[in-house]
């Protein structure tokens, strides 16, 4: 989508793990902005894009090692205003004449800082800094090797701490900014203020709102599609959910919505997300039952990376065979992120460790020669859930959990049987019904049963069982990257157990899962 019309900020990444957190804190100022990688920001690019300001990222590297990454030299002729945060603070000072000494980690014999400081002001205040310093000083979020040692022509200082004497510069005449510390992080409680001044005096209208983007991506859709006919794999998720709608809003009753019923869903999934869309929406339904297919495929198959595959093949090959039966169909819908689009063009371009296969559509395109219609590529989670409201997509569906494409296989550690996912759809079912009970659900990022490969021995009755123990699992976290368990009381689990040994007939053991992410992940398999 090309967004002329709005106002553009350019984020510089230089490789940091929290470049992501700057796009969402503009974000939500309402201000557009994009993450491009340094490599690919050339003169060519800047004059494309034009942005209205720049925002330099931290980074691991140090701007004293030769061939260390840089902007173009023509970022700083624009006329726009610039912040650097941390490694960008660097960079200014190194390209604009001021000098870096290397802290231990780059052989220097400087301080490093990392954690929690206090910065305290200088005499003199700028507008970066309104409704700073309030109490006298600022908790911030450090983490650098290098620092600065001397100032570049036309910069002054406004705040130190203990071991950054240039906490906080600029060069006032030239809109150019730099700090040492993250504003980003939740570390730096007063961060968001830093941004939300930086963008009022770059003269952001703060126009980039969901309403904005639906009536945009309307016409934009409209005229990417025209009359042709478009499919789209639902999984009554959130973000398929999304972009069904808004392309339904589009061009209606062009677009069939693909549903596969692969018999790994939660009890009466499949009912709640064909119901909604079909008789509540009007949407083209699709509704592929294939449960015989994927069950009896996954028979006698514990590996969890088999299981991954196995579904992830089957449901394109499913995908494939009901898509063939839409005349016409030139497009391919799919609910791709932003953070999926930045992770594609990442600041290193290397390949990462595989943790786990991630179950898609990915492939589909190229197979089916069809083009790709992706919506909601611009956004990140919490803007989906905004403009799923704009939609008027029901709250309950809006705000659901994250569930996985392979379903409740991958809850289900060791051998998949049929009694096994009845047992855990049950469990389940009671698990998120005490949650909603007690108020919980929206202070929770995913919640889920897993029943475990083992039997233990119970009394139920004066009587002896051996059935099926279960884990509960519940995590707080902004994106899935990281997440940490929520820390329910003992009444809570000590209920939820006793309603679920009660109810759930082959279930005599519960657990509570307290692992965070990492070391961890969020799923069992």
């Amino acid at each position: 989508m090309d967004q002329t019309q709005h106002d553009r900020l350019l984020i510089i990444d230089f490789g940091s793990q929290v470049t992501q957190l700057i796009a969402r804190r503009l974000r939500e100022l309402n201000v557009y902005c994009e993450i491009h990688p340094y490599q690919n920001v050339t003169d060519a690019f800047l004059a494309e894009f034009a942005p209205k300001a720049v925002i330099f990222s931290g980074g691991p590297d140090s701007v004293t090692r030769e061939g260390s990454p840089r902007p173009p030299q023509t970022v700083y002729d624009m006329g726009v205003p610039i912040l650097g945060i941390c490694y960008g603070q660097q960079v200014m000072m190194q390209d604009l004449g001021g000098r870096v000494e290397g802290g231990k980690i780059s052989g220097g014999g400087g301080t490093a800082e990392f954690g929690r400081a206090y910065v305290t002001p200088s005499d003199e205040r700028i507008d970066l800094l309104a409704g700073w310093f309030l109490e006298g000083r600022e908790q911030v979020w450090m983490s650098h090797g290098d620092h600065v040692a001397a100032l570049a022509p036309g910069f002054e200082v406004y705040g130190t701490s203990p071991n950054a004497p240039y906490a906080i510069t600029a060069d006032v005449s030239r809109n150019f900014f730099a700090v040492q510390f993250h504003p980003e992080v939740h570390h730096t409680p007063n961060g968001a203020t830093v941004y939300e001044n930086f963008i009022k005096l770059a003269g952001f209208k703060g126009d980039w709102t969901m309403a904005a983007y639906r009536e945009e991506m309307i016409e934009k859709i409209r005229t990417q599609v025209g009359d042709a006919k478009v499919i789209c794999a639902l999984s009554g998720g959130v973000d398929s959910s999304v972009a069904a709608a808004l392309i339904h809003e589009a061009i209606g009753e062009n677009l069939t919505c693909v549903f596969v019923d692969h018999g790994l869903l939660r009890l009466n999934e499949a009912e709640e997300v064909v119901g909604m869309f079909r008789d509540h929406m009007n949407l083209r339904v699709i509704h592929a039952q294939e449960q015989d297919l994927f069950l009896g495929e996954l028979e006698g198959v514990s590996d969890p990376e088999t299981k991954r595959k196995i579904i992830g093949k089957l449901f394109i090959d499913v995908f494939q065979k009901y898509a063939d039966q839409i005349d016409g169909a030139q497009f391919l819908a799919q609910g791709t992120l932003y953070p999926d689009v930045i992770e594609s063009v990442s600041f290193s371009g290397g390949p990462s460790v595989t943790i786990k296969s991630h179950h898609n559509v990915g492939g589909l395109p190229e197979k089916m020669g069809l083009k790709l219609v992706e919506p909601l590529r611009e956004l990140f989670k919490d803007e989906v859930r905004a403009l799923g409201h704009e939609l008027g997509l029901p709250a309950s569906f809006i705000g659901r959990h994250p569930f996985p494409g392979p379903g409740l296989a991958i809850r289900c550690p060791g051998e998949i049987t049929r009694e096994k996912l009845e047992i855990l759809r049950k469990a389940d079912a009671v698990y998120i019904d005490q949650i909603r009970k007690h108020g919980l659900y929206d202070e929770i990022w995913q919640a889920f049963v897993a029943i475990l490969p083992v039997r233990t021995v119970g009394v139920m009755g004066d009587g002896r069982t051996y059935d099926y123990a279960c884990a509960l699992r519940a995590v707080t976290s902004v994106d899935g990257m990281t997440a940490d368990y929520y820390p329910f009381s003992h009444e809570f689990l000590g209920e939820t157990a006793t309603r679920i040994i009660n109810e759930v007939q082959g279930i005599n053991r519960c657990t509570y899962d307290i692992t965070s992410k990492p070391p961890g992940t969020i799923e069992w398999e």
